[in-house]
């Protein structure tokens, strides 16, 4: 099991303002399963537009899992130094934090703030 399951578990359980709650996701990816840089890309306009993030974007292979709500990705996370064998882990992440991310979906071009 990943090292920052349990974190991301205890933040999704702890709930509330989706902002926060994504902050907090992507932090424990990055601190507590030890990924040099996350980010969550909001689907906008088409494109992609980061929104919350950790760590420092660099060299490492960067792996993205898309986000789905009812079908529909609006959504990636994107995980520098992520090992193949860890997809399944964080295509659950992606699902759990799928109605938080609705948060910056779509939002008419406006500039996600962190």
């Amino acid at each position: 099991m990943n090292p920052a399951a349990a974190v991301v578990d205890e933040i999704l359980a702890r709930g509330g303002d989706a902002d926060d709650v994504l902050r907090a996701v992507v932090a424990a990816l990055h601190a507590e399963a030890g990924y040099p840089w996350v980010g969550i890309l909001f689907v906008e306009s088409g494109g992609l537009v980061l929104g919350p993030e950790a760590g420092h974007a660099g060299t490492a292979g960067r792996r993205t899992i898309p986000v789905a709500w009812q079908g529909e990705r609006v959504a990636e996370l994107a995980v520098e130094g992520a090992p193949a064998e860890d997809d399944p882990f964080l295509e659950h992440v992606a699902s759990l934090v799928s109605g938080q991310c609705l948060v910056g979906w779509d939002t008419g071009g406006e500039p996600w703030e962190s």
